[in-house]
């Protein structure tokens, strides 16, 4: 009898992570049959930002295969899916971890979601209105192509070139609010993050490089506001005694 009474517990845990699986699978599927319907849709807002380049060569975009432009289709089809079933999946997780957590820090989980959806939402805007454009002007200026050099643009390589580098800026940016985190949990010591304030800095330098093309304006674009969060989030910290000791 008591084997069966510690065995249960173990058994519903089990049950409980198949039922959460199984209900992210089937929110993924969905999400991609939507994905898959606006497929169209979708991928134009990522040929968009190249109108003004196309416009002034008087060019269009081409593709190299007869393939890529299903080939693109499918991949965009498989990255929205999960982009827009990820409430689902995050909200699975939370379910799940939740019963073990404290009030605090339940509290904590769903103040750093919050603020992270913010992140998120201002982020995109900002990379994909502000960012994305200044980059491609500038890739494409004199400088680096002459007048006499024409320009074919892949359609399948750059709309996910540009797809890539909103993911990756974005996620950059959710980087100060998981050291607010682990500053509220303690984990680590806001005395340990000044002291390493100049490793950080040539590391955002260094993460925005990775993350944006080859270029100081993009860059820059990423690593400056990453370097004022960061400090923003130390000034929270040092108002509200997060870190302390």
């Amino acid at each position: 009898m008591r084997s069966a009474q510690k065995e249960m517990p173990v058994l519903e845990h089990i049950r409980e992570v198949r039922r959460t699986i199984l209900i992210s699978l089937v929110a993924y599927v969905v999400a991609c049959i939507v994905a898959f319907a606006f497929a169209d849709r979708i991928i134009n807002l990522f040929t968009e930002p190249f109108t003004y380049v196309v416009g002034s060569l008087e060019t269009t975009m081409v593709i190299s295969s007869i393939a890529e432009g299903f080939l693109a289709q499918l991949r965009m089809t498989v990255i929205a899916g999960l982009i827009l079933s990820l409430p689902i999946h995050v909200f699975g997780i939370i379910r799940f971890v939740f019963p073990g957590l404290t009030a605090r820090e339940k509290r904590i989980i769903l103040i750093f979601l919050a603020v992270s959806l913010v992140f998120i939402v201002v982020g995109t805007y900002f990379v994909y209105f502000l960012l994305v454009p200044l980059v491609i002007d500038f890739l494409t200026r004199p400088l680096f192509v002459p007048q006499t050099v024409g320009i074919i643009l892949n359609y399948y390589n750059n709309i996910f070139y540009i797809l890539t580098f909103i993911l990756c800026a974005v996620l950059a940016l959710q980087a100060p609010i998981l050291m607010e985190i682990l500053l509220i949990l303690n984990v680590i010591k806001r005395r340990q993050v000044w002291k390493a304030i100049r490793f950080i800095i040539v590391g955002i330098f260094i993460l925005s490089a990775l993350v944006t093309p080859p270029d100081v304006a993009s860059l820059l674009g990423i690593a400056l506001p990453l370097i004022v969060f960061f400090f923003l989030a130390l000034l929270i910290a040092k108002i509200f005694n997060f870190g302390d000791g």
